[in-house]
């Protein structure tokens, strides 16, 4: 059984979903953090605390973090095609020092992110580097948006300035909490369609894969490069109907979404995204044959409160606590 880490720090308080709502230091339009409630209510509803939970399109982990910090699982993959996202993860994991030494000297001026921005076009930078370089932007563009436009426009003549996302000590905190944890993350940098078909079915039985592709409609516009089309949403959702380990998968809301995944059942729930400008839409999360469904009215409106409730009346056992509380 994995060992805390570390086991030199301070202890704290066993740090619980819902106690500080933002664990991952990158930002994303759509971001999946609301469902981490429900997705403890998930392991716990299926006898799968102390499982592996995976993030197939991980972006910024929002989920997979709340679940590791608070104990839930006992490792989390991350994966993300995404040379600048899979650089940053593999920074804040294995150069957690040196990543927190760049975010605490940076400059947070138009020159800087011009130079940044030069970086992410840089085939020899170095996986820190480029990690730095994805960082600063996310931080730096609105929503999040690595080829985005820059917080304030580049004059800076609006309320809001380039370093309204940008609070140093919180960031770095969050960082080197990821380092601290660094045994228990994994970090893939393959395709969707590549890590069920290579990776996926050598995971261990005991394993939750979660899915948040790219949206069906507003994929190209809202998120990041690596948008799919129509016989990419296919190919995906024939994938996953041949996984042998227990899946989440969720989407925006659409006719199209729905056929690909008819015959499994679903549950939809409102979100918001910020991405280009404020827009909130219905989305939808598809449940593989077997796997038990904690019966919620809305999974993004969770309390931990709500977690300890519905396990009683689910009657699954009580949140398993891998060798005490955690260090913060």
């Amino acid at each position: 059984m994995p060992s805390r880490q570390p086991t030199s720090l301070p202890q704290q308080p066993a740090y619980r979903l819902g106690t500080a709502p933002f664990y991952s230091p990158l930002r994303y339009p759509g971001g999946k953090r609301k469902l981490a409630n429900f997705m403890a209510l998930v392991l716990r509803a299926n006898d799968l605390l102390d499982a592996e939970y995976v993030e197939v399109y991980a972006g910024g982990a929002g989920v997979a973090l709340s679940l590791l910090f608070g104990d839930y699982v006992r490792r989390v993959h991350i994966n993300d095609i995404d040379p600048g996202v899979h650089a940053f993860w593999v920074s804040a994991r294995d150069h957690t020092a040196e990543l927190c030494q760049l975010i605490r000297g940076a400059r947070i001026d138009r020159g800087e992110w011009e130079r940044q921005r030069e970086i992410q076009g840089n085939s020899n930078a170095g996986v820190v580097e480029l990690g730095f370089s994805t960082f600063y932007l996310n931080r730096t563009n609105r929503s999040g948006i690595i080829t985005g436009g820059l917080i304030g426009g580049r004059d800076q003549a609006s309320i809001w300035k380039m370093n309204a996302r940008f609070q140093k000590d919180d960031l770095i905190r969050r960082i080197q909490r990821i380092g601290r944890w660094r045994s228990r993350i994994a970090v893939h940098r393959l395709d969707g369609a590549e890590f069920l078909e290579t990776v996926a079915p050598r995971m261990v039985h005991r394993s939750l894969l979660y899915l948040d592709p790219p949206y069906y409609v507003k994929g190209q516009e809202m998120l990041y490069a690596n948008y799919y089309g129509p016989e990419d949403h296919a190919r995906i959702s024939r994938l996953v109907s041949k996984l042998r380990r227990p899946w989440v998968v969720s989407y925006d809301d659409t006719p199209e979404i729905r056929e690909l995944y008819r015959g499994y059942r679903a549950v939809t729930y409102g979100i918001s995204y910020s991405a280009n400008s404020r827009y909130a839409g219905r989305e939808v999360a598809f449940f593989s044959e077997g796997l038990v469904v904690p019966p919620v009215p809305d999974p993004t409106r969770l309390t931990v409160a709500d977690v300890e409730r519905l396990s009683v009346r689910m009657g699954s056992r009580p949140r398993l606590r891998l060798g005490g509380t955690l260090s913060t």
